[in-house]
């Protein structure tokens, strides 16, 4: 396969994955704002997915409809809904001959959706929760139809590596954010309403309530997100995913590049597995998840250095 069709697998899945996180954080704490009785703020969500500091994060005074403006539909925001659609739209008909006709189809409705002028009128004047909704369902569209659709080749699987480490690199970063949160504010370590908004963000709030008994607490909560094997969306279940998929672009000819990388993967993937919630604890929670997060861009600049020829 060309680096340059790899490269575009890549990216695609990567810009996907990333909107359909942004898109349910967005909800959970749209939700949240309305429901709050204490002063809310959109500051990590800000920080997370748009990389503004906060004398640019005040610029949006903090203002609900504002703040899905510029996330959704914002043409300033590089990092919005619309515009990463349209990066992923791109990388797809870059690789349209490699694609089924079905996915780029529903790519492209995507697009469509975000690009509709009424949608960010919706947003603004309408109830923003349905207009999410429906941008969720069009990236739960996209994952059945991949799913469905696709070979079972090498772009499925820079598709997944793609995923999972965007995945992973969302989990690290909203859990570093929510737990630095708890640093500034001791109150939320015991706040329910806290921690069930985490895990709604991330979609794992029906599975904690059933693997865990005696309510919500700050280290079950960590242990799930970054522990559980079972949990979709836990770094460690991202990790073992990428190098799954890794696993299959093994070849003759980059034999000496899929062992540095191999290497790598595993590295991180032993540092996640044999650690525990008491050991990360004790090495301090922050510079856990920041070398993680260190190792994961890693594993991305190799990709790019190996494997899309820096492209």
């Amino acid at each position: 396969m060309l680096s340059r069709v790899a490269a575009s697998f890549y990216w695609l899945s990567r810009y996907i994955e990333r909107s359909d996180g942004m898109l349910r954080m967005l909800k959970i704490n749209y939700a949240s704002s309305q429901d709050t009785v204490q002063e809310f703020t959109w500051e990590p969500v800000i920080r997370i997915f748009a990389g503004l500091d906060e004398a640019e994060a005040d610029k949006l005074d903090n203002d609900s409809r504002s703040v899905l403006k510029y996330m959704v539909t914002g043409k300033n925001n590089p990092n919005s809904i619309l515009n990463i659609i349209t990066l992923a739209r791109e990388n797809a008909r870059g690789v349209q001959e490699h694609i089924t006709k079905d996915l780029w189809q529903c790519l492209n409705e995507y697009y469509h959706t975000v690009k509709d002028s009424r949608l960010e009128r919706s947003l603004q004047r309408e109830d923003p929760i349905g207009v999410l909704d429906v941008l969720i369902k069009q990236v739960m569209l996209y994952y059945g139809t991949v799913e469905i659709t696709m070979e079972r080749g090498e772009g499925r699987s820079f598709m997944n590596i793609g995923k999972y480490l965007e995945r992973a690199i969302q989990s690290v970063d909203i859990l570093d954010t929510k737990f630095s949160s708890i640093s500034d504010n001791p109150d939320l370590l015991t706040d329910t309403t806290y921690w069930k908004h985490l895990l709604l963000s991330l979609g794992g709030y029906e599975l904690y309530l059933k693997t865990y008994r005696e309510g919500f607490e700050a280290e079950n909560v960590l242990e799930q997100v970054v522990l559980n094997n079972d949990f979709p969306r836990s770094v460690i279940y991202s990790v073992n995913n990428i190098q799954r998929y890794f696993d299959r672009l093994k070849n003759d000819t980059n034999v000496d590049n899929y062992r540095e990388m191999s290497f790598q993967i595993g590295r991180l993937q032993s540092r996640i597995k044999y650690s525990s919630v008491r050991s990360i604890r004790a090495e301090g929670l922050h510079v856990f998840l920041s070398q993680i997060r260190t190792e994961l861009y890693g594993v991305g600049n190799s990709l790019n250095e190996y494997y899309f020829a820096n492209s």
